[in-house]
């Protein structure tokens, strides 16, 4: 119902689509949204079904405009679970960007990173990820199609534009695991170290759950990760949240430059409506 009421109060404002692509900012990167031209915007909150992001840093207005001269969606911020309880609370957002004609989706957030080499202003390419919250967006969810294949959930096609654009604006990209916590207390040395074991290169409290609706709703999803800080415990890594909105603040210029690229490289073909 809320999904249903949600796409009338958008495309009654004219946010109907398509749209090359939609954006997620996390933490401190909500100033992608100034890049669009032609831009629109509307608060969450006059948006039945959208939660109202609750952490400093997340603006909660959903842009359209267009950026390299494409159409695309900018959701300046996100709903966390650790602030609402439940891990699909951006159920609704990401099936409205689907509805409204989104043809991929590119998720950003700020990440401690566990390489001492990966350091705060890196951009890192998320190649998987590790649940390690316990927690799962499609719980309760009753059709068969909550068993979500999750081999590859992180687009290869457009991981290889993702890197393609780094290349052409020359703004050095690396890649790794993201290993998920649910926040919304920083993780422990003691768990640090264990993410590291099992594989993880940056640690933080959201994206999964996204990538894992995303994957329900049959969206092409990639997700770059800015590192703000060492994860605690690496190389004297104590993270605390005003470091990481400062740090993104600052390297919010390289991310832009290398969605803008991202964009403007995007096939032409597929813009028709459905």
């Amino acid at each position: 119902m809320s999904e249903a009421a949600a796409l009338d109060t958008l495309r009654t404002a004219g946010f109907a689509g398509p749209y090359a692509c939609a954006v997620v900012t996390g933490t401190g990167l909500g100033g992608m949204a100034a890049a669009l031209a032609d831009a629109t915007a509307i608060d969450y909150a006059a948006i039945p079904g959208f939660p109202g992001p609750g952490v400093s840093g997340h603006g909660g207005r959903l842009h359209r405009g267009t950026l390299a001269g494409r159409p695309v969606l900018v959701f300046e911020g996100r709903a966390h679970a650790y602030e609402h309880g439940d891990p699909a609370v951006m159920r609704v957002p990401l099936a409205c960007a689907r509805q409204l004609g989104a043809r991929r989706l590119l998720l950003t957030n700020a990440s401690g990173s566990l390489r001492p080499e990966t350091g705060p202003g890196s951009l890192v390419l998320l190649a998987d990820h590790i649940n390690l919250s316990g927690l799962n967006p499609l719980i309760g969810e009753a059709s068969d199609a909550r068993f979500v294949p999750m081999t590859e959930a992180y687009d290869p096609d457009l991981r290889a534009r993702l890197r393609a654009a780094a290349a052409v604006c020359g703004v050095p990209l690396g890649e790794g695991v993201y290993a998920w916590f649910s926040g919304p207390s920083f993780e422990t040395p003691a768990e640090v170290r264990m993410a590291g074991i099992l594989g993880a290169d940056c640690v933080g409290m959201s994206t999964v759950p996204e990538v894992i609706l995303a994957r329900f709703l049959d969206l092409p999803v990639a997700a770059v990760s800015v590192v703000t800080n060492l994860a605690a415990g690496i190389a004297g890594g104590a993270p605390h949240h005003a470091e990481t909105k400062a740090v993104a603040a600052r390297a919010a210029a390289d991310l832009g430059r290398l969605v803008r690229a991202f964009v403007a490289g995007l096939p032409d073909g597929d813009m028709s409506d459905d």
